[in-house]
């Protein structure tokens, strides 16, 4: 492995943490904003990522699936990863199902937010000649949208799985054992090709439309 790709290794995890970051401070603020203060009072509302990082989804994977978009074209610009789940008291929340799903849904809306932010001002640099930095920005943007559509299959630990909860109405108990293997069953289902075909499909897709949508394409 080259300088050049260890370096590129770098980058693209510094670009990943911010996404993450904002992921979950994004679930923690709408949580406080909803009536629950627990991640608040656990100094979750901030941007620091030290607060919303851990070991397996905001390490560990996101450093492995870089060392393999190195060797697969096709997996460049998807990292998959997480951070540490924002602890939400549903007791606490005004409307605890409706809420609760708001919360779980503001971290990937974050994401696809900051991703449609970025396309915006990768045409704001082409237009004053700053080209040569929009294939980073494109390539964050694209990323942001990945972890988007990633957070959203229904699996434990993931926020789909939450939102499948809510949707039919699962037991907290019920929820809970499936936790237990969401892991596994997540390390399955991201291995097998439709999966990932699917997330380059939605991926890709959304970033051409923000694409066209301000002239870049």
């Amino acid at each position: 492995m080259s300088q050049s790709d260890v370096f590129d290794i770098f980058v693209r995890y510094l670009c990943f943490v911010p996404l993450i970051t904002m992921h979950e401070w994004a679930h923690a603020w709408v949580a406080w904003k909803c009536g629950d203060n627990t991640a608040y009072n656990e100094g979750r509302v901030t941007f620091n990522p030290i607060a919303h990082m851990e070991v397996i989804g905001t390490v560990v994977l996101p450093l492995a699936g870089s060392f393999v978009a190195l060797t697969n074209p096709a997996l460049a610009g998807f990292i998959i990863g997480w951070g540490r789940p924002v602890p939400v008291n549903i007791g606490n929340l005004r409307r605890p199902r409706v809420d609760d799903t708001l919360v779980t849904v503001a971290g990937p809306t974050m994401n696809f937010i900051i991703a449609f932010g970025l396309v915006a001002v990768t045409k704001l640099f082409v237009e004053f000649g700053l080209g040569k930095y929009a294939e980073d920005l494109v390539r964050t943007a694209q990323l942001s949208l990945f972890l988007c559509f990633f957070n959203l299959i229904p699996v434990p630990p993931l926020d789909g799985s939450q939102i499948m909860r809510n949707l039919v109405g699962m037991s907290y108990h019920t929820y809970a054992q499936l936790n237990q293997w969401g892991f596994m069953i997540l390390i399955v289902v991201i291995n097998i090709p439709a999966v990932q075909f699917g997330l380059r499909v939605v991926t890709n897709g959304t970033l051409n439309v923000m694409a066209r949508i301000f002239g870049l394409a």
